[in-house]
């Protein structure tokens, strides 16, 4: 998703982690009023901001940020960080993301060689660049390019995306299902995702160019990560694509960024 040449593979600087790296940080305030002009933030009243506000700063207190691959981490740049992050658990709660403490940050994307899973459970070896990684029960890895690249409302979004990743974790590996609340079908949720994933696996294989990236159809955890992106960043999208999921994922996140993006 970055642009930027792969160099590095995030496992093999585990030191760094927890030597060289920033810990946690302040809240920088001028850096915080920029993020707040973002699209991605348009529409929110004040009290959706002073609760976003108060989340940013316990993430910020809560987790460790750390630089690696020669960059160095300052305030403006985990602050932009915590504020996204901050979004999707806005009417849900900190908790969800307890647990784990580390979040590294490279230039841009960086090389993972490592081994993967399918969904038939044969595991690969594979070999190449991202732009972010969730780690179940461990750190979170971003490319600070991608981060800036976030929050301007075309459905992209590496904090949200790799933070989804982290909820769908919560009771397990991730699978495209976190926790769902009380009130809530997981057989209606799994209906609406799966219509909405062979709907799209299936436009993508005909070579179709689809307003949902393709990237979505890896797997039913990314499915879930991307859409989460889009319906942040880009809600009328996913209403006009899959307007059931946009439900499923308005009653998880407790939040209705459509209705915020039509009063502007």
């Amino acid at each position: 998703m970055g642009q930027q040449d792969a160099k590095h593979n995030p496992l093999d600087l585990f030191s760094s982690f927890f030597g060289g790296g920033k810990d946690s940080q302040m809240l920088d305030e001028k850096a915080w009023q920029a993020v707040m002009g973002l699209p991605l933030f348009a529409g929110m009243d004040a009290a959706e901001r002073g609760r976003l506000r108060e989340l940013a700063i316990r993430l910020l207190a809560d987790k460790a940020f750390s630089g690696a691959g020669g960059i160095e981490v300052d305030a403006g740049m985990v602050t932009a960080i915590a504020a996204f992050a901050a979004l999707p658990v806005l009417n849900l709660g900190y908790s969800w993301y307890e647990g784990w403490r580390e979040i590294v940050i490279y230039p841009g994307e960086y090389l993972y060689d490592g081994e993967q899973m399918d969904e038939d459970g044969i595991v690969h070896h594979v070999r190449h660049a991202r732009s972010g990684e969730a780690m179940e029960g461990g750190p979170m890895v971003l490319s600070w390019q991608d981060v800036e690249h976030s929050g301007l409302g075309e459905g992209f979004n590496v904090v949200i995306h790799e933070f989804a990743h982290k909820l769908d974790m919560r009771n397990g590996s991730a699978n495209g299902r976190p926790p769902l609340h009380s009130g809530m079908s997981p057989a209606g949720w799994a209906h609406d995702f799966q219509a909405a994933y062979d709907n799209l696996f299936h436009r993508v294989g005909g070579g179709e160019e689809t307003l949902i990236d393709p990237y979505s159809t890896e797997s039913p955890a990314e499915f879930f990560a991307v859409l989460s992106e889009y319906f942040f960043e880009a809600p009328d999208v996913l209403q006009q694509e899959y307007p059931a999921v946009y439900g499923q994922l308005a009653r998880f996140y407790r939040q209705d960024p459509l209705a915020r993006l039509q009063t502007e």
